[in-house]
């Protein structure tokens, strides 16, 4: 030890000085420089600088006191820089150079720059410190001095979980206290005034010494004496305050509380290496039970999508029919909200669900854990395949529903249809069985004979002309039965009744034919005028009772040309009217001359025309009805052209919108297919750029919108075709499913890339040259080789490959036997076969520090050396220690570590 004699020179040290000699570094002055600048202008609080004179004086004695020697009062004994540099000496285990000799305060100023020096040389900036102001005995300059020692010395090095200084000293502080009630470590000032915290620190690591469950919180003054008298006897950590300083002061210096904690921590920095093992283990803990929760939300969500799937494909394969067309409509409507509302947050799930997989997965490869096998029946494979089903079930409920409308209108149509000419028929055989059972020419006169066989020829006409409309009811009842209307039964029914009538009619007609004829020879007189407006006015008037019946028919058309080609026969019929009302007149001037001719010839006519009941009243009363019924058949007609135009400009808007949007999309999944092959800069620029194209591909979601807000009016208008676009709502649909769900995937397989990368210390070099070889051996660009191009790859490399070696890595790289190997897994294999991760055997390394070097460890050892919920995570999954050397709740570290990594069974 060199001999210091005091000197006198002025020297000024400023905050330029400083250097990066052994054991420093530039964080310390950082420190310094930004929190603890002493600032020559302000005064320290009175009691703050009482409390700092205290500790460290009793910090720097408890080091001096190694080279036999103290100090008395810490602004004058360092004035002369001796003892100050003899301090630095014995804290550093270092020599300073030879002090100068001399009294003088130029040879006190050198000694004390050297000191400066010294500490500058471990990496402190020294702000407004100097050496005039401590050769002057300035105590605020001096306390700050020393502070910066203790900084230097006693805490920089304190290191917690990464963390450096005062926040390693207050970590380590919070970890020791933790277990202990009404101990809550904050800061390093009012947390330690009630002094619990310091009897907690000796108790955790000497519990002997300290009886803990007996302190009270409001005896502040008995627990800070106690704690500082059991270190100074037993730790060898002399007294450094004293109670009274701490609990008299509203807020304690915390420099000084720094220092004196700082001392506990050396004292028991022997248990440091239980502490590191212990981290260790919580760290292995961690993952393993994060990959737990990982598990454990697979599965749960794998089943509830597995559930929703089974619950929705027996709704979707329903084809049973429903009988009226507001019923199918609604189920119509119900699939509409299927694919708006409940369908697309389940594709998201099963995204979702693939990504979390994956993630897992590589987790687990990253932390040498076994790979996860879900529960039977809940593979991503049985989602996929499930989700297949569900969507084929899909595919043709839509088309069926369709269908099953467009049926059930054409039934209604054809239905109305059906009674429209069945009521017109009923209504014209109302009373015809009964005129043709009357026995009436039995007593007639030959006249009256005449006019019976005149007009029963003119109701055989009448007859005939009936047969067409007959037939028509035949054919649309029989229509219904193949179209399987609901209400055949009584269609059926009815029409049978019909042409049972219409049978029996002929039947009677024939009869009533022959009986007249019987007496035809006597019937010799006739009215011709009468008979030939008879015969004409009967197929007129059926005309008529036709034209009101076409002009009344109801009409469902679906495109603009079949409506136009109803408006082009309407327009055929109108240019008919002319001729039909030149023969209108021709009959009821028919009419006219038979009355002129009664009257010319002074014959009296009895009652209306014989051979008729159409007399001229009705004949005008029905062309009046015509010529009403044209101009709404115009209106109705026109009205129907302007709907088809309409469902026109639908068609033609949802198809130009279509031919936009299905070619986006299919170019986008093009270009995404490319991106994933020729990926460029770092990973985390390929992770930008696929987010940014990501957002760009959510942002065109609008466009998808209203394509589906146009698809709906579509099918609201019963819409079933579209000859201006290929694509239909449901491939666009599908497209943009598969477009998010490959940008989701493609951005999963960059951040697993990323987190390979980060935890195996990979390069991005190495991540470049690591793709760039397996795109070149990806012969079909897929993302994805077959064994024989990934052996080739292999060998690129440096492998030197057998066939058992080649098996094994297959077996890594493919452990589900797909026969194909992703990038993913080319990258895990390269980062597994280059880094270094933490073991089973540097686990169970870690567990023996903790017991002590002993084969087994206690429930109170994990208690008391790591966080309560990974210690009680141990606890439930070790057994029972079965060596020789076994005690009472002994458990088995050994088969515990190894069952993380998948090496044996718990």
């Amino acid at each position: 030890m060199v001999d210091y004699h005091a000197a006198n020179q002025s020297y000024q040290y400023g905050p330029s000085s400083g250097g990066n000699g052994a054991g420093g570094g530039g964080s310390m002055g950082d420190y310094m420089a930004q929190e603890d600048d002493w600032d020559r202008d302000l005064l320290l609080d009175p009691a703050w600088e009482k409390q700092q004179r205290k500790t460290f004086t009793a910090w720097c004695n408890s080091h001096l006191r190694k080279a036999g020697t103290q100090i008395e009062n810490i602004d004058e004994d360092f004035r002369d820089g001796l003892k100050l540099m003899l301090l630095l000496e014995v804290i550093s285990g270092e020599r300073l150079p030879k002090p100068e000799r001399g009294k003088m305060r130029v040879h006190k100023i050198n000694n004390v720059n050297k000191a400066l020096d010294f500490i500058a040389s471990k990496g402190v900036k020294l702000v407004s410190i100097g050496a005039e102001e401590i050769v002057d005995g300035n105590a605020k300059m001096t306390l700050g001095m020393i502070w910066t020692i203790i900084l230097r010395f006693a805490i920089q090095d304190i290191s917690v979980e990464e963390t450096s200084a005062k926040e390693g000293l207050l970590l380590w502080c919070q970890r020791k206290t933790a277990p202990y009630k009404n101990v809550n470590v904050q800061n390093f000032h009012i947390s330690w005034k009630d002094g619990l915290a310091f009897n907690a620190l000796i108790h955790r690591h000497r519990p002997e010494l300290i009886e803990y469950d007996k302190l009270r919180k409001d005896d502040p003054v008995t627990n800070l004496n106690n704690a500082f008298e059991v270190a100074e006897k037993y730790l060898d950590i002399p007294k450094m305050l004293d109670a009274e300083d701490i609990v008299g002061t509203l807020r304690p210096d915390e420099k000084a509380i720094m220092t004196y904690v700082s001392c506990f921590y050396h004292a028991f920095s022997g248990a440091q290496k239980a502490e590191t093992a212990a981290n260790r283990i919580c760290k292995v803990l961690a993952v393993n039970q994060e990959n737990e929760h990982l598990m454990e939300d697979y599965e749960r969500l794998a089943s509830d999508l597995l559930e929703w799937i089974r619950r929705t494909i027996p709704w979707l394969e329903d084809r049973v029919p429903q009988k009226t067309i507001q019923e199918m409509q609604q189920k119509l409507e119900d699939f509409r909200d299927y694919r708006r509302v409940h369908k697309p947050p389940k594709v998201q799930e099963k995204c979702q669900l693939e990504i979390n997989f994956n993630t897992l997965q590589t987790k687990l490869r990253l932390s040498n854990r076994p790979a996860f096998m879900p529960s039977e029946g809940r593979m991503v494979s049985d989602i996929n395949n499930c989700w297949q089903h569900l969507e084929q079930a899909e595919k043709g409920y839509e088309e069926w529903l369709l269908n099953e409308i467009r049926r059930l209108e054409r039934l209604d149509h054809l239905a109305e249809k059906f009674r429209q000419k069945a009521s017109i028929h009923e209504a014209w055989t109302d009373g015809k069985e009964a005129m043709l059972k009357h026995r009436d020419y039995e007593t007639a006169t030959l006249s009256d004979i005449k006019a019976l066989i005149r007009k029963h020829e003119a109701f055989e006409s009448d007859l005939a002309a009936h047969q067409d409309r007959v037939e028509q009811i035949a054919a649309i009842a029989q229509e219904l039965n193949e179209l399987d209307y609901y209400d055949s039964h009584n269609v059926n029914t009815r029409c049978q009744k019909i042409c049972d009538q219409w049978d029996a009619l002929g039947s009677l007609t024939h009869s009533r034919r022959e009986a007249l004829e019987k007496t035809e020879k006597q019937l010799e007189t006739i009215d011709q005028l009468h008979l030939e407006y008879a015969k004409r006015a009967a197929p007129f008037n059926n005309w008529m009772e036709s034209a009101m019946e076409d002009l009344q028919d109801m009409f469902i058309v679906h495109t603009i040309e079949e409506i136009e080609g109803l408006i082009s026969a309407h327009d055929q019929f109108k240019s008919t009217l002319p001729d039909a009302d030149r023969e209108r007149e021709a009959i009821l001037a028919i009419h006219k001359e038979a009355q002129r001719i009664a009257e010319s010839n002074h014959i009296k006519l009895s009652g209306s025309n014989p051979y008729t009941t159409v007399t001229p009243q009705i004949i005008n009363s029905k062309w009046e009805k015509v010529q009403q019924l044209v101009p709404k058949r115009d209106h109705a007609l026109l009205e129907e052209q302007s709907k088809q135009q309409s469902n026109e400009h639908l068609r033609r808007q949802f198809a130009s919108q279509a031919n936009i949007v299905g070619p986006w999309i299919q170019t986008k999944m093009e270009e995404i297919g490319r991106i994933s092959i020729e990926m460029n800069g770092t990973l985390e620029d390929q992770l930008s750029h696929l987010k940014q194209y990501e957002r760009s591909i959510v942002d065109y979601k609008p466009n998808l919108d209203l394509l589906e807000q146009q698809h709906q009016l579509i099918q609201e208008a019963l819409i079933f075709d579209n000859k201006h676009t290929n694509y239909t709502m449901e491939h666009i649909r599908v497209g943009w499913e598969q477009l998010l769900t490959t940008i989701a995937r493609t951005i999963n397989e960059v951040e697993n890339q990323i987190l390979t990368r980060d935890a195996k210390g990979i390069s991005q070099e190495q991540m470049q040259e690591f793709r760039a070889s397996f795109n070149h051996f990806d012969k079909k660009q897929t993302g994805s080789m077959d064994p024989d191009d990934f052996r080739a790859l292999l060998i690129s490399t440096g492998y030197s490959l057998g066939d058992a070696e080649f098996n094994r890595i297959m077996s890594v790289v493919d452990p589900n036997h797909s026969g194909l190997v992703t990038f993913q897994a080319f990258i895990d294999f390269m980062s597994r076969e280059t880094t270094d991760t933490d073991t089973a055997d540097q686990v169970i390394a870690s567990f023996k520090v903790l017991a002590g070097d002993k084969n087994f460890i206690t429930a109170e050892e994990l208690r008391r050396e790591l966080p309560p919920d990974q210690a009680e995570y141990c606890i439930a999954r070790m057994a029972p220690y079965q060596g020789s050397d076994a005690v009472p709740g002994a458990l088995d570290y050994k088969s515990f570590s190894t069952a993380l990594y998948g090496e044996s069974d718990l």
